[in-house]
């Protein structure tokens, strides 16, 4: 069986573009922070080397899972999507070149630091990458967060974040934190702005 987070986790990445509640539970992930432009080669340079780990857990568990020995009803897994928790380091107007971040990679429950040790030393050898010795595996509990469905550019993410505000005032929540988690169910690079879908979240109490 090939373990799909589009079919078996739709209460995590099925948001709609209305807001909603939900509680985020205990989830690992790869992750590498950064500072600055997001347009910029350094942050695309980030995600590289995340992505190149990424399929290399993919297939080293792939590769497990298929020998003679194994005795796992999952024997693949789809990658998950890019997210990211951004921070702006001043009040105020938006200052892209002020942003700090942090992006990660979702890894499925059953992958276990051991097997990203593994996968580390494999892309390590197979494709070179400096960037590889900021990446670390760890793991992130949200909590209770507000989230919605963004359809368009990312400069339109404000529209968005407002309906976010106006849902908590509603209910009676308070923003937790002064970051929020974006995550991006398709390649921003593959399709227009206008079509782009991101999941906007942030924590509450």
């Amino acid at each position: 069986m090939k373990y799909e987070w589009k079919k078996h986790e739709k209460e995590f990445y099925g948001a709609k573009t209305i807001p909603a509640l939900l509680s985020v539970p205990m989830q690992s992930y790869i992750l590498i922070s950064g500072t600055g432009n997001p347009n910029q080669e350094d942050f695309s340079n980030r995600v590289a080397a995340l992505y190149a780990l990424a399929y290399a857990i993919k297939m080293g568990f792939k590769a497990a899972a298929s020998s003679a020995d194994a005795a796992t009803e999952i024997q693949d897994f789809s990658v998950y999507p890019l997210e990211g928790i951004w921070r702006q380091k001043q009040n105020g107007d938006l200052v892209k070149e002020e942003l700090e971040y942090t992006i990660m990679i979702r890894q499925p429950d059953f992958i276990t630091e051991d097997m990203v040790r593994r996968a580390m030393e494999a892309v390590k050898k197979k494709k070179p990458n400096p960037l590889y010795e900021e990446i670390r595996f760890d793991t992130m509990q949200d909590g209770n967060c507000i989230e919605i469905l963004h359809i368009g550019a990312f400069d339109d993410e404000p529209a968005s974040f407002a309906k976010m505000d106006q849902f908590a005032a509603k209910h009676g929540l308070e923003r937790r934190e002064g970051c929020h988690r974006e995550i991006y169910l398709n390649n921003a690079n593959r399709v227009e702005k206008s079509k782009r879908k991101t999941i906007l979240r942030y924590a509450v109490k």
